[in-house]
């Protein structure tokens, strides 16, 4: 795959913390923090993890810790991928 979508990224984070309203998002919440959209650390974790295998992005434990909302991981994981290519 050439890049993460919005889409694939809120599959993702479905996929790896259950969805439910509170934590469905929706891309007007792009620039919200995580932890106000209902994703703890785990789930951000796991959600790493299933990216790295999908998409080949090295995302280590210490970046994912810096990334906050999900337009900087969407920002991370394609421009990881971009200079993988």
């Amino acid at each position: 795959m050439s890049h993460l979508t919005f889409d694939d990224l809120r599959g993702i984070l479905a996929e790896c913390a259950g969805e439910d309203e509170q934590t469905r998002i929706d891309p007007e919440a792009l620039d919200l923090p995580f932890t106000d959209l209902g994703y703890d650390s785990l789930a951000l974790l796991e959600t790493a993890a299933v990216i790295t295998r999908r998409y080949g992005a090295d995302l280590a434990d210490d970046v994912m810790a810096a990334v906050e909302t999900p337009r900087q991981l969407l920002d991370l994981v394609n421009s990881a991928m971009a200079e993988a290519a």
